[in-house]
């Protein structure tokens, strides 16, 4: 199955699902509602309640609760789907677009990211994909008592049939905007035993480095006001205890650093460049500075309505912070925070890879080493 149809049959499936809400009551939830799966058959000629395609056949199966029950409390509904300072414009979960990522870890899922930057479609395996489904009746309560959380948001499962195939696919939050350069990223484990990024890894343009890389590039730690400190710090415990009860032991904490002055310092010359003449400023690496200016207007302009579903790291924590000496184009909804050397920085991060599986001969070896090299 070609990446093109699978996006296209992906969003088309996912567009049919969301307009189903639409005439939906809200009911209370009940245990089997989330044991309810719903099959829409996707003939490319089209029938009466689905439109013809360009695509093969196919058939989506959804878990219904996940798109409804936890749509609504997330406060997503059907309307919200379009942007509210473009009414006309519909968020491309459904019509724009995706963008297949390259793979930032070793699980060999595909990664597809919305147009709007809100949104990641991943691959799961078999067994993740049932666990999720296991998962949702506590996982639902504990997003009732507790929203504002670091852990993943997942917005639909869904098995994708094309061809006697089955492709297993999550929707869930974006933690790092593609739109805001991330001079460095760590996947962190609290371990340090072969917690090193590869040689490969660090010869990319933006390495995901790990623990070990986290403790050479910052010795002295990064620094955060008190009381941003504190809610950090209780967020991630409550979401630890919340991972415990459920018996899931591999996961790690996503961490991206906006530098705010070596970003300053880029956009200052660039301009300087400019004002002599050069071309400096419409060369990019494609990480995300390129668009900085316009995407950070439109940003700032999404965060004005921002629903609970798109909390960003700092709305997540429930922090109050002093801004850090604001500028107009401080990107919204990172962690202020500065590295030993008074750099000002912001922090984007959220706690990923709870869905993988855990062999016990892994978790042994998992204790057993953590025992030996981290006491």
């Amino acid at each position: 199955i070609g990446t093109s149809q699978l996006m296209g049959s992906i969003q088309l499936g996912i567009q049919q699902a969301v307009g189903s809400l639409a005439g939906k009551p809200d009911l209370d939830v009940l245990i089997q509602d989330f044991y309810v799966v719903e099959t829409i058959f996707f003939a490319s000629a089209g029938s009466q309640s689905t439109p013809a395609h360009q695509f093969s056949d196919f058939s989506l199966n959804e878990i219904n609760v996940t798109s409804n029950e936890i749509q609504v409390l997330y406060n997503i509904q059907y309307i919200v789907f379009t942007f509210e300072n473009h009414p006309t414009q519909q968020v491309s979960l459904c019509t724009e677009p995706l963008r297949e990522l390259s793979n930032p870890g070793a699980s060999g899922s595909i990664f597809y990211l919305t147009n709007d930057d809100e949104f990641i479609i991943k691959t799961v395996q078999h067994k993740e994909a049932d666990f999720l489904q296991k998962l949702l009746p506590g996982y639902y309560m504990n997003l009732n008592q507790n929203p504002r959380t670091l852990l993943p948001k997942f917005f639909g499962l869904y098995n994708y049939q094309c061809n006697a195939k089955n492709i297993r696919l999550i929707t869930m939050n974006n933690l790092l905007p593609s739109s805001i350069k991330m001079h460095q990223r760590y996947d962190l484990k609290g371990s340090t035993y072969k917690r090193k990024a590869s040689k490969y890894e660090r010869s990319k343009d933006s390495p995901t480095f790990k623990d070990l890389d986290f403790m050479e590039h910052h010795p002295d730690g990064i620094l955060l006001e008190a009381e941003t400190y504190k809610a950090l710090i209780n967020t991630i415990a409550r979401d630890c205890r919340v991972l415990t009860s459920f018996k899931i032991m591999d996961y790690s904490l996503l961490v991206g650093i906006h530098n705010l002055d070596q970003a300053a310092k880029k956009k200052a010359q660039e301009k300087e460049r400019r004002l002599n003449g050069g071309d400096g400023g419409t060369a990019e690496d494609g990480s995300g500075e390129g668009a900085e200016g316009s995407s950070l207007t439109r940003s700032r302009s999404i965060n004005r309505h921002k629903l609970v579903a798109h909390s960003t790291a700092m709305e997540s924590i429930q922090a109050d912070s002093d801004p850090i000496d604001e500028e107009d184009q401080v990107p919204p909804g990172g962690i202020p925070a500065r590295n030993a050397k008074g750099e000002r920085l912001l922090l984007f991060l959220g706690i990923i890879d709870i869905l993988q599986s855990f062999r016990l001969k892994k978790k042994l070896e998992h204790t057993f080493k953590s025992m030996i090299h981290d006491g």
